[in-house]
């Protein structure tokens, strides 16, 4: 378990040094903006001049809503997320802003996709880079709803106020960037709210042990054959938000490794689903 903790540790460490560099290499230079906090952040920081700074706006911006999942989540979650957003304050701070490029187009692009990546692999390891992602994590056990519309809206307010205050270019460039550091996350780890998780196993009396332990979800089983090996076996289905992907997919391991997962999107569910 403490290899666990270090390895999440770093992993956290690593993405916060990814959107930090991104941010002071990339958009920051080019006047593109990030989404979510990081990017009303930036816009603040560029409306008060030197009176504060991306990384310190990004810090205070973020103390309230963790406070808040610190009440509705887990704390495990809370705790690396708030850790993931004081380092990479601390990264924005310590990290010079260079213009690696004159061009803005290559700015938005790889400031989009390197910040992905930092976000991508904090996601994978089950925790976030905080704002936006524990606001939706606090509103998907508040409400149960899909919270795509509150990230819609707060990036559109970002890019139209972008638009309105420093040029309509630097706001259609902001949408490549967020368009780049979408598709990214996407292939990293889903962004779906929502997945159905279908595993296949030979152990599920155990498997369903072991997951109801750790995540109290509703488990479905049905029973399979190998199609080449004749082996008899069980599909086990649950549905998970994909903050939980990450203890999910460390149970599977655990129990079974040898058993094959299907994780795909889930659209819409009818019926109960834990919310707490």
């Amino acid at each position: 378990m403490l290899v666990l903790h270090v390895k999440k540790m770093l992993v956290v460490l690593i993405g916060a040094l990814l959107n930090a560099i991104a941010l002071n290499f990339f958009l920051i230079p080019a006047n593109v903006y990030s989404s979510g906090f990081a990017g009303v952040a930036q816009l603040l920081s560029r409306i008060l001049g030197s009176l504060m700074s991306t990384g310190v706006l990004l810090l205070i911006l973020n103390i309230p809503v963790t406070i808040l999942a610190w009440k509705k989540v887990g704390r495990s979650f809370t705790v690396y997320s708030f850790i993931s957003v004081f380092l990479m304050s601390f990264f924005l701070e310590i990290v010079p802003i260079i213009n690696v490029s004159k061009d803005i187009l290559l700015n938005a692009v790889f400031g989009g996709v390197i910040a992905a990546i930092g976000t991508g692999i904090t996601l994978k390891w089950g925790a976030s880079t905080g704002g936006m992602d524990i606001v939706a994590m606090v509103l998907s056990r508040m409400k149960d709803k899909p919270v795509g519309t509150y990230f819609f809206t707060l990036n559109a307010v970002i890019i139209v106020t972008a638009g309105f205050l420093y040029g309509w270019e630097k706001a259609l460039y902001t949408l490549v960037t967020l368009y780049a550091s979408t598709r990214v996350i996407d292939t990293i780890h889903t962004r779906h709210e929502k997945l159905t998780a279908m595993i296949i196993t030979k152990k599920s009396e155990e498997m369903k042990k072991a997951i109801h332990s750790k995540l109290i979800r509703g488990i479905t089983t049905i029973p399979a054959k190998g199609a080449f090996t004749n082996e008899n076996k069980e599909m086990l289905i649950t549905v998970i938000t994909r903050y939980e992907l990450f203890d999910l997919e460390r149970i599977i391991k655990e129990v079974d490794p040898h058993a094959f997962t299907n994780i795909v999107q889930t659209a819409g569910i009818f019926g109960f689903f834990r919310k707490e």
